[in-house]
């Protein structure tokens, strides 16, 4: 039976997770592309380590760890990238590699070592709870309210920082809620499929819609599809391949993006 999977119930909860997920990848990545944030958006999807591994120690939200851990390290990024010594790509490769350090070392100080590192990185998008799925509802609706109220200035700041500021938008706010919006991203997104793979899910499918979409709030919704798409597939593929679900659907996404471009590739060509 076809969906077969889908009628298991930690299955479904993990294709609600991954749905909603998408739409807030949606929101959220393709301003990272847009503004050229790829690599702070690789580099705070390692960095939510330290944050994790702290919030596990104590007891505490991993979620909200994630989330303290990548906007600090959003702010160490901004702090340093008008450094006339350094780059912005060297701060946020040094900050980045600091604090996957920091957290494997704290995440060391664990009995199950082992275990947990690897559910940190890689996720259970399988053990995902009925409050969990709140915790994804709540984020979808804080980063749409932002993406709508902010939409005019994100977009301003994306192609003319310059006239943003001219016309009053307050470029400095746009960019810090940019941040917030891409923190909250990144650490719902470590609850699906762990800190290594986050990054797969904000970037492929928004970048996929890309290549088909022009307008950004087609580029949203299609990335949204795409997205959705993703996680269906790598669910299904998992469940009868025996694979790691996270992976699989990060895996899918990415394969997505190849494919459409492939695609967008053969139909040009056919038409030049």
């Amino acid at each position: 039976m076809l969906l077969e999977p889908f009628t298991v119930s930690f299955v479904a909860r993990a294709l609600i997770g991954g749905v909603l997920l998408a739409a807030v990848c949606a929101l959220a990545g393709v301003w990272v592309i847009a503004r050229g944030m790829t690599f702070l958006g690789e580099a705070m999807s390692h960095g939510m380590l330290p944050g994790v591994a702290v919030a596990s120690i104590v007891g505490g939200n991993l979620v909200v760890g994630a989330g303290v851990s990548a906007f600090a390290m959003a702010l160490g990024a901004g702090a340093m990238r008008n450094s006339r010594e350094f780059g912005r790509d060297t701060s946020i490769g040094l900050l980045f590699v600091g604090m996957l350090a920091a957290g494997v070392i704290l995440v060391s100080h664990s009995r199950s070592f082992a275990t947990d590192l690897t559910a940190f990185l890689f996720g259970d998008v399988l053990a995902i709870r009925s409050s969990d799925l709140l915790l994804l509802a709540g984020a979808l609706a804080v980063t749409g309210v932002i993406a709508v109220l902010f939409h005019r200035p994100f977009l301003a700041l994306t192609f003319d920082a310059r006239k943003a500021r001219t016309l009053g938008l307050r470029p400095g706010l746009a960019n810090a809620m940019m941040l917030v919006l891409l923190t909250i991203t990144m650490a719902v997104a470590f609850s699906v499929v762990g800190t290594l793979l986050a990054f797969g899910m904000l970037i492929a499918p928004s970048a996929a819609a890309m290549l088909v979409a022009r307008r950004l709030p087609a580029v949203m919704v299609t990335s949204f599809g795409l997205g959705s798409f993703a996680t269906a597939l790598g669910l299904w593929i998992s469940w009868y391949a025996g694979t790691a679900a996270g992976a699989t659907i990060a895996a899918t996404a990415v394969a997505q993006f190849f494919v459409i471009l492939a695609a967008r590739s053969v139909l040009l060509k056919g038409t030049s």
